[in-house]
């Protein structure tokens, strides 16, 4: 990171934080053995997956606990100062401030450091997400709608009602931080590289207030990263919530061309593929619509609408398992879809459909898991669905990022301990993409 050398730690709530990197580890635990093992890496820059958008709000303030103890521990040992990143979800979804609160104290708590303040920074063009005048957009059909206006907003567990960034830190905190007082860095400032005026804001900054980033391009976090590395030069300690393009532009990592399906399947290898498709989201389910075009593909729907009736939901499991391994067996490539609605518990409890969405996933993850035939590749569609497969499905420990096959959308190189060792893996978040993206990889990949 220029000539500020620490290590950077990156938290990744579910796989698709990877969406701007290549050449870097993601491991998928946080045992002391992979903290470890990270601080001894040489690049500057290694992934946590923690996966935490799948876990309730008690499970993921445990797990922030152990990471924070264990990096300090680990940063000792190495003797290598560090600095973390909760990549979060850039359309706002996600444990907030659950992760980061639990990540201040527990590192104050463990250490000689105090943190100033946290940058907020959910830029991800990649996605069609822009933050002007401090307000959060995200991209649809060329038209940039503030965030509080999409169906992420509604989420049932993450929901929230503010695009001001500033006033949906307020929302989310229950006021603790009021959107008056915190730090905003202007579009006009950084347009501007105005670095001294940057830096004398971040200068200001103290009792964990929060600095909110406007960002329209990548040029804009540049400007910004100058200004505060200097701020950190001069003492000041920060903690971050961001999307993927900040990590990418912190970590100093250069962008690379798509992969190529020459990079990632073998020549000759006319083995099927296997889509798996949780994500339930409007732009999954137009993205699988097209893909349902592409022939040669062979549609098996999941009814996950079964789940809690007993016998029946493991009598569906069972009858998908069955023709996944029938279809692949035969060369065909396979697109395993869960049912195009949120299910809804009779419960108001957000965890409530939580929970319910993880039996569902955990049945996904065993289509996975059971596999008796290796696919030539993998796709999994969506944030928890990706997660799940790639750990509990595929038992990947320590994963290669490849690079991404289209923009946003990374490709994993499986490791050896892993079910499928070297297997192309794709993550392709459930928000992201084209309403032909997924079938334009599914074309090239199945050639």
């Amino acid at each position: 990171m220029d000539d500020f050398i620490c290590k950077i730690v990156v938290l990744d709530d579910d796989p698709t934080g990877i969406q701007t990197v290549n050449g870097v580890s993601v491991y998928t635990d946080w045992s002391e053995k992979s903290i470890r093992e990270g601080f001894r890496e040489k690049n500057n820059l290694f992934f946590l997956l923690t996966n935490s958008r799948a876990m309730t709000e008690e499970e993921t303030i445990a797990t922030h606990r152990l990471i924070g103890e264990r990096v300090v521990k680990a940063s000792r040992e190495s003797g290598i100062p560090f600095l973390v990143i909760s990549r979060g979800d850039s359309t706002l979804r996600g444990h907030y401030p659950a992760e980061t609160e639990t990540l201040r104290r527990t590192i104050e708590q463990v250490s000689d450091i105090r943190y100033d303040g946290e940058v907020i920074c959910p830029f991800f063009p990649q996605g069609g997400r822009y933050t002007s005048g401090n307000i959060h957009y995200v991209s649809d059909g060329g038209r940039l709608i503030p965030a509080g206006e999409t169906e992420f907003a509604r989420d049932k567990t993450f929901g929230y009602k503010n695009s001001h960034l500033g006033k949906w830190v307020e929302e989310k905190t229950g006021g603790e931080y009021a959107w008056e007082q915190q730090c905003y860095i202007e579009l006009e400032t950084l347009r501007s590289r105005d670095y001294d005026r940057i830096e004398g804001q971040l200068r200001q900054v103290g009792n964990f207030s929060k600095v909110i980033v406007n960002a329209m391009s990548y040029e804009d976090l540049y400007v910004f990263k100058t200004s505060l590395l200097r701020a950190m030069k001069s003492g000041k300690h920060f903690l971050f919530r961001t999307a993927a393009a900040f990590v990418q532009v912190m970590g100093g990592i250069e962008e690379r061309s798509l992969l190529t399906a020459k990079e990632l399947v073998e020549e000759g290898d006319h083995r099927g593929g296997l889509i798996v498709i949780g994500s339930h989201v409007s732009r999954t389910t137009e993205q699988l619509n097209e893909l349902m075009t592409l022939e040669g593909v062979i549609p098996v729907p999941f009814y996950s609408g079964l789940v809690g009736r007993a016998g029946e939901f493991e009598a569906e499991q069972a009858r998908v398992q069955e023709r996944i391994e029938e279809e692949l067996e035969a060369g065909h490539t396979v697109a395993v879809y869960t049912e195009r609605r949120l299910l809804v518990p009779d419960s108001d409890d957000p965890e409530d459909a939580l929970r319910l969405s993880l039996l569902i996933s955990d049945a996904v993850t065993g289509f996975v898991r059971k596999l008796k035939v290796r696919p030539r590749f993998i796709i999994a569609k969506g944030g928890i669905t990706s997660s799940e497969v790639g750990v509990k499905g595929l038992g990947v420990k320590k994963a290669y990022v490849a690079g991404q096959i289209l923009p946003g959308i990374p490709v994993w190189k499986t490791g050896a301990e892993s079910k499928f060792p070297g297997l192309p893996y794709v993550i392709f978040p459930g928000n992201v993409g084209e309403k032909d993206s997924l079938k334009k990889i599914v074309s090239d990949l199945m050639k």
